[in-house]
């Protein structure tokens, strides 16, 4: 990852014009400086990140996003997985009119959940989406960040062949939607020195989509008990002259008690369900561990003994038998509940989440069952997009659909 972001990265990173950060650098508020080896003005990045979490928390507000669709509008997702993005977008008022996923079990549970909707299981290489155009207004999908191929200075979708994000800008080219909404890990930033993320915008640029400046939401500011930030990439069909904007995030930071007990989020404890188990020599160690704490609060041979050879490494290492506390937000969720890397263990009893509690954390509603083996239900809730995160989403989506088609009304008249 680049230590230093150039005028034009920052710009990007923060969502911010490069005039609006040269005023910023003259009145002192976000400075500049000299990059050591060029002496090019440029960014730290560690300045920057704080500079955007204080930017988010001051932008926060507690009116909501919600917002009453004026049209019925319709959405195709690619890459569905288990439907945390669709169930969102769904509960903010979009009607799912297919789902591509590849995963028999997460095919399963779309199936088992919403009989109704229109589930293509398989490759998306095999399906064609033409019978779409003009009949959906937004494409989403969670594509993987693979590397492409560079054929010239300018990324074209012929450079991205064989790669799952030129299926989806296939598939938004096959139907041109009004706009299209890609997410994917905070790592798309840095993937292959953030050349993945400019070849990206440069295909939807190719295909007739101008591109919002991306965002990192992150799930806490939007009604979700845990700490998961998603970068979302918006594309604009060029003759639509309309701003997106992002939904605004909220004051109220939701907890592990908020997901799992009775309140705000939820009407009832989370229900009692099927989940990993640690082996007793595991037992041994996390009984020792306090909410809150991590490997760092053991008796320091037994720190030595559980760590091996990452004892003596660098880094912090906060994930490893890490015990989450009722008063904060859940670390970011895994595909497993106990790997050793990224523990998850529940506050008052030495286990790892069940499959429900999962579940809470991620927001799915609890009528929402998933199929497979409990490894299986894990991974696929582990991969998914919170559910509320989605709504709010969609609400953004809303917004910008409202203001579309009343515009594309009065051009009638």
């Amino acid at each position: 990852m680049k230590d230093y972001l150039s005028l034009t990265e920052t710009s990007e990173y923060l969502g911010k014009s490069k005039q609006t950060l040269r005023r910023w650098d003259k009145e002192k508020k976000l400075v500049a400086v000299r990059e050591p080896m060029s002496n090019y003005r440029v960014y730290k990045r560690e300045q920057l990140e704080l500079f955007a979490d204080f930017i988010s928390n001051t932008d926060k507000t507690d009116y909501p996003n919600e917002i009453d669709s004026e049209n019925e509008y319709s959405v195709l997702e690619l890459f569905a997985g288990a439907g945390g993005l669709a169930v969102g977008l769904e509960k903010a008022g979009l009607k799912c009119v297919a789902l591509n996923e590849i995963d028999k079990w997460a095919c399963q549970t779309l199936r088992r959940n919403r009989p109704n909707w229109k589930v293509l299981e398989g490759d998306i290489r095999a399906f064609d989406f033409v019978e779409y155009r003009d009949r959906v207004d937004v494409v989403t999908g969670g594509f993987p960040c693979q590397a492409f191929s560079y054929a010239g200075k300018r990324l074209g979708l012929s450079d991205a062949r064989g790669t799952l994000f030129y299926e989806f800008a296939r598939v938004v080219n096959e139907i041109k939607p009004p706009i299209c909404i890609g997410e994917n890990v905070r790592g798309l930033l840095s993937h292959d020195n953030g050349r993945t993320l400019s070849g990206m915008i440069s295909i939807l640029d190719e295909i007739g989509y101008k591109v919002v400046p991306y965002r990192i939401l992150k799930a806490i500011n939007y009604y979700v008990p845990q700490k998961r930030e998603r970068l979302i990439l918006v594309g604009v069909r060029k003759d639509i002259q309309i701003e997106y904007h992002y939904p605004k995030p909220t004051k109220k930071i939701y907890t592990l008690a908020d997901a799992l007990k009775k309140g705000e989020l939820f009407d009832k404890d989370v229900p009692v369900s099927a989940g990993a188990k640690y082996p007793k020599s595991k037992i041994d160690v996390m009984n020792l561990v306090p909410p809150k704490g991590y490997w760092r609060d053991l008796p320091l041979d037994i720190q030595k003994e559980f760590m091996g050879g990452s004892f003596y490494l660098g880094g912090g290492k906060t994930g490893m038998a890490r015990r989450i506390g009722w008063d904060e937000p859940c670390l970011t969720l895994t595909c497993s509940p106990a790997q050793k890397q990224t523990e998850r263990c529940h506050p008052d009893e030495t286990r790892p989440f069940t499959v429900r509690e999962y579940a809470r954390i991620q927001t799915f509603p609890d009528d929402w069952e998933f199929e497979g083996s409990v490894a299986q239900q894990y991974k696929q809730i582990g991969n998914a997009v919170p559910v509320n995160l989605g709504k709010e989403v969609g609400y953004s989506i809303i917004e910008f659909l409202n203001q579309y088609y009343a515009l594309k009304a009065e051009r009638i008249k």
